[in-house]
C-alpha cells in the first residue's frame, strides 16, 4: 500500500481491475477493502458480508496489524452503524461516530476510530455487504468530517463495482463446486452402469454353473471360464476409473513436482503467500502419492478460504521409506474438538479417510489465533 492517496481516473481504474482479477470471495473481499482505504486515504477501512444469525459470516479489515485484529476478538455483530447500513441500506457519513446515538462501543483493543463513511454494498434490492472508512488522512474541519461529498461518491462508484466483483466471486466458487459435484456424479452413474452389469452377469453365470456342476460338468467348466472372463472385464472397468479419479499430473511428472506446480499456481492466485519444500522423497507406491495429494489440496483450501492466513508453508519431507506432508498456516486456527461437536469437519474426515486408506496417519495441530497444521504420514513401498 502507498502512504498517499492516487488521484484521477487511473487510480479509480487500478482499484477496479485489482477487483477482476481475484475469482475467491475472500480475495475479492481483501481487494476492496485495500483499494477503498488507498482511494480515499483513510487509516482504516473494513468490509463485512452479513450472515443471518445477526453476525457476519466474513469481515475483512485492512490498516489494522495482526496481532492488533487477535487482539480485538471475536467478529463483531450486526449492531449500532454497521447495523444501520444493512437494514437501512443507506450511505453513512458521520463527523464522530462517537457521538452518533447508534454508537455502542467497541472492545478495548480496537482503534479509536472518529470520522467515518460507510456504504451499503447492494446487488439489486439485497445488501450483500457493509463497506466503510474511518479516520480520513486530511486536518478535519472544526467540527466537520474530514470525508467528503466527493469521497461519499466515490465511495459509491467503488461499492457498485465491488458488487459486481463479489457476486461473480460467489457465482465462481458456486459453480467450481457444482462442476466438482457434477463429475463426481458423473463418475457414480458410469462406474454403477458398467461395473453392476458386470456384476449381475457374473452371478447368473455363476449360478449357471452351480447347477451343472453335477449333471453336465463340461458345460459347468465353460460357464467357470465365462465367469472368470466377466470378472477380468469388471477389474478393467473399475481400473478405468481409478486412472480417471487419479491425477494425470502424478503419472507424469511425480508427486513433488505436482505439489511444487499447484503451489505456484496457490500463490500467484492468492494474496497469501504460499510455498513448498520437497526434501529427499522418493516415488511412493501411486496410492500414496495420490492421497498425499488430495490431503494437500484440501489444507491447502481450508487454509486458503476458510483460515485468512497470510503464509501456508507446505513441506513433504522423506521419512524412512516413506514421506511426511505438513500443510501449516498462520491464520485464525480452530478447536478441533468444537468442529467435531458442532458436527462441522472442514475436511478433516476425508483427509483421515484418505490417510488411513492409504496406510497412513493423520494429525490436526490447531487452536483459536494460533493457525493451523497438518501432517499426513506414509510408510512408503
Amino acid at each position: 500500500m502507498s502512504h498517499g492517496p492516487r488521484s484521477g481516473l487511473a487510480a479509480v481504474s487500478s482499484a477496479l481491475l485489482a477487483m477482476s482479477r481475484h475469482l475467491e470471495v475472500r480475495d475479492v473481499l481483501k481487494t476492496i477493502v485495500a483499494s477503498a482505504r488507498e482511494l480515499l486515504d483513510a487509516q482504516y477501512a473494513a468490509l463485512g458480508v452479513p450472515d443471518d444469525h445477526g453476525g457476519f459470516a466474513q469481515f475483512v479489515v485492512d490498516g489494522v496489524s495482526d496481532e492488533q485484529w487477535k487482539a480485538i476478538g471475536p467478529l463483531p455483530r450486526q449492531h449500532g452503524i454497521l447495523a444501520a447500513m444493512l437494514h437501512e441500506a443507506r450511505a453513512e457519513r458521520l463527523a464522530d461516530v462517537r457521538k452518533d446515538p447508534r454508537f455502542e462501543g467497541w472492545p478495548s483493543a480496537h482503534p479509536d476510530l472518529v470520522d467515518f463513511l460507510g456504504l451499503p454494498i447492494r446487488d439489486g434490492d439485497e445488501v450483500i455487504g457493509a463497506l466503510f472508512l474511518a479516520n480520513k488522512n486530511c486536518p478535519k474541519p472544526e467540527g466537520g468530517c474530514g470525508f467528503t461529498e466527493d469521497d461519499e461518491e466515490l465511495l459509491g462508484i467503488l461499492a457498485q463495482h465491488a458488487a459486481i466483483a463479489l457476486t461473480n466471486a460467489r457465482l465462481y466458487e458456486r459453480s467450481r463446486e457444482l462442476t466438482i459435484a457434477e463429475e463426481r456424479s458423473r463418475l457414480a452413474h458410469e462406474l454403477h452402469d458398467a461395473v453392476s452389469q458386470k456384476l449381475f452377469s457374473l452371478r447368473l453365470t455363476a449360478q449357471a454353473a452351480a447347477r451343472l456342476v453335477d449333471r453336465d460338468p463340461s458345460r459347468a467348466k465353460g460357464e467357470l471360464q465365462q465367469v472368470a472372463a466377466l470378472a477380468a472385464e469388471a477389474a478393467d472397468e473399475l481400473r478405468a476409473a481409478v486412472v480417471e479419479l487419479r491425477p494425470a499430473a502424478l503419472d507424469e511428472d511425480g508427486l513433488v513436482a505436482t505439489l511444487r506446480t499447484q503451489v505456484q499456481v496457490l500463490d500467484r492466485a492468492h494474496s497469501a503467500r504460499v510455498t513448498f519444500a520437497g526434501r529427499g522423497v522418493k516415488a511412493l507406491p501411486a496410492s500414496q502419492e495420490e492421497a498425499v495429494l488430495r490431503v494437500a489440496q484440501e489444507a491447502l483450501h481450508n487454509a486458503l478460504r476458510h483460515s485468512g492466513a497470510d503464509h501456508v508453508d507446505v513441506t513433504l519431507d522423506r521419512r524412512g521409506s516413506g514421506a511426511v506432508l505438513r500443510v501449516t498456516d498462520d491464520g485464525s486456527g480452530f478447536d478441533p474438538r468444537a468442529v467435531r461437536r458442532a458436527g462441522r469437519h472442514l475436511g478433516l474426515v476425508s483427509m483421515r479417510d484418505r490417510a488411513s486408506g492409504a496406510g497412513g496417519t493423520l494429525t490436526v495441530e490447531s487452536a483459536p489465533g494460533k493457525g493451523t497444521t497438518i501432517e499426513m504420514e506414509v510408510p512408503g513401498g
